[in-house]
C-alpha cells in the first residue's frame, strides 16, 4: 500500500467510529471486570442456604455441635446454630453454621454444617479428599466421620443437604468461578 492510500484509509469516519466504539467496549468490560466481584459480595450476602421442607422447624432434641475439625485441610471451627429464617438458614460471617433442624449428634439423619468459603472458615475444604477424617465436638464429646463422597452442586440443588435415613454429617460451601456452585462434602461415621 501507498503512503497516500494509508492516510485516506486513516482518516475515515468509518474507521475512527469502529476505534472510538472498540475503545468504548473494552474500558466497559473492564470496568465491569473490576467491579464485578463487588456486587457478587454483596449478593452473597443475600443468597442464604434454603432449607429443605422435609427439615424440622425446631432445634434438634440431642447433642448440638459446637465445634468442627479437620485436620488434614487445617479448618478449626467454632459452630453457632443457624436458626431458620423464611425458609432459609442464617450464614455467619466469622464462624461455621449447624442448620436448625437437621439431624443432632449421635442421631439418624443429615447433620449439615455450612460456612463461607473464605480464609479462615471453609475456605480450606476444596483440599479435602475422600477418606480424610472429620471431628465433630458438643460439650465433653467427640463424633469422628470419615468422608466418603465430594461432590459440586448448584445452589438450587438443595436435596443434598435433605434429611438421610443414616447418620450423616454433610459440609456445604461456596465454590468454583464466582463462587456460583457449592462444595458438598459427604461423610459418615
Amino acid at each position: 500500500m501507498t503512503k497516500k492510500k494509508l492516510k485516506q484509509i486513516s482518516k475515515s469516519p468509518k474507521l475512527q467510529l469502529k476505534d472510538k466504539a472498540a475503545g468504548y467496549f473494552f474500558v466497559f468490560l473492564s470496568l465491569l471486570i473490576i467491579l464485578y466481584p463487588a456486587f457478587l459480595k454483596d449478593y452473597q450476602k443475600l443468597s442464604p442456604i434454603k432449607v429443605s421442607p422435609d427439615f424440622k422447624k425446631e432445634s434438634a432434641r440431642g447433642l448440638i455441635p459446637d465445634r468442627i475439625m479437620i485436620p488434614s485441610v487445617k479448618i478449626d471451627l467454632p459452630v453457632q446454630e443457624a436458626k431458620i429464617e423464611k425458609g432459609y438458614w442464617q450464614v455467619f460471617d466469622d464462624t461455621a453454621a449447624y442448620g436448625q433442624g437437621s439431624a443432632a449428634l449421635g442421631e439418624k439423619g443429615n447433620m449439615v454444617i455450612f460456612a463461607h468459603a473464605k480464609e479462615g472458615l471453609f475456605y480450606n475444604l476444596k483440599n479435602v479428599k475422600e477418606n480424610d477424617l472429620i471431628f465433630v465436638y458438643s460439650k465433653n464429646k467427640k463424633y469422628a466421620y470419615k468422608v466418603k463422597k465430594i461432590k459440586t452442586v448448584y445452589p438450587y440443588q438443595t436435596e443434598v443437604i435433605a434429611p438421610t435415613k443414616k447418620r450423616t454429617l454433610t459440609l456445604y460451601t461456596c465454590t468454583g468461578f464466582y463462587n456460583e456452585k457449592r462444595l458438598i462434602v459427604v461423610s459418615e461415621p
